[in-house]
């Protein structure tokens, strides 16, 4: 007679805050409960995720945890170590930078191989930058791209940016995408200067934060009512209101 199959640990996707406001506020109590039981950790940036555990719980262990790194630089033998513990029966968790892992997160190749290994994925309620965006927005939420970073180099930013205004004039589609925030002011500059007038243009910036502003407005309307972004992280889309859709129908 075959043995029973091992007992597998279950990969957590352990959402963090996405700015400096009380975490309670976008963490519901029952992920913060179970967070505190976890001690093995796959992590984009040890510093910042010991001290959003240390804001959970101030006790929280950390000495008693193992932390993985896992960036865009990991490789697949590192990837292997770090699902050991769950095919020896523990639980682990994932913690992204900021907002929900394995959403414009190197978390995703960690809970691909989990697949391949038959390992259950949990993922855990949080804040996630992208769709509160799209939320917030006015813009098309059943037919939307999230396109990640835009090209460094300014000619393939703006032909970018070209290409995802055509394809929402063709098809209503919710185009996403952000930069880096140092690079923010940059890519405002080329959506007023490159989109059409009436091109509807929503930026989402300090997301969940004290300061948060969510806007849509035409393009026309933001070049006279524009803001300094700074370094505030910040969610740019490209898309068509709604409102119109709607009332045609009634």
């Amino acid at each position: 007679m075959s043995a029973p199959p091992k007992y597998k640990g279950k990969l957590f996707l352990l959402p963090c805050p996405i700015s400096e406001e009380d975490f309670k506020l976008v963490i519901p109590e029952e992920v913060v409960k179970k967070a505190q039981s976890f001690r093995y950790f796959a992590v984009e940036d040890l510093k910042s995720a010991r001290r959003f555990l240390r804001r959970m719980d101030r006790t929280f262990p950390i000495d008693d945890s193992t932390f993985f790194i896992l960036n865009k630089k990991t490789s697949v033998d590192q990837l292997e170590k770090m699902i050991e513990p769950l095919l020896n029966g523990e639980d682990l968790a994932i913690i992204s930078e900021a907002g929900c892992p394995g959403i414009a997160d190197p978390g995703a190749a960690l809970v691909d191989l989990a697949h391949q290994e038959e390992i259950q994925i949990r993922p855990l309620v949080g804040p996630s930058s992208i769709l509160l965006a799209l939320m917030g927005s006015g813009f098309n939420g059943q037919s939307f791209t999230f396109h990640g970073y835009l090209p460094k180099e300014r000619k393939d930013r703006v032909r970018a940016i070209k290409d995802m205004e055509f394809n929402t004039l063709k098809s209503e589609h919710t185009n996403l995408f952000m930069d880096t925030p140092f690079r923010n002011m940059n890519v405002l500059h080329d959506l007023l200067n490159e989109l059409s007038d009436s091109t509807m243009l929503c930026i989402a910036s300090n997301i969940t934060g004290q300061n948060e502003k969510i806007q849509t407005k035409s393009v026309v309307e933001w070049r006279e009512h524009a803001y300094d972004l700074g370094k505030i992280p910040t969610i740019f889309a490209i898309g068509k209101g709604q409102s119109k859709k709607i009332n045609s129908k009634s």
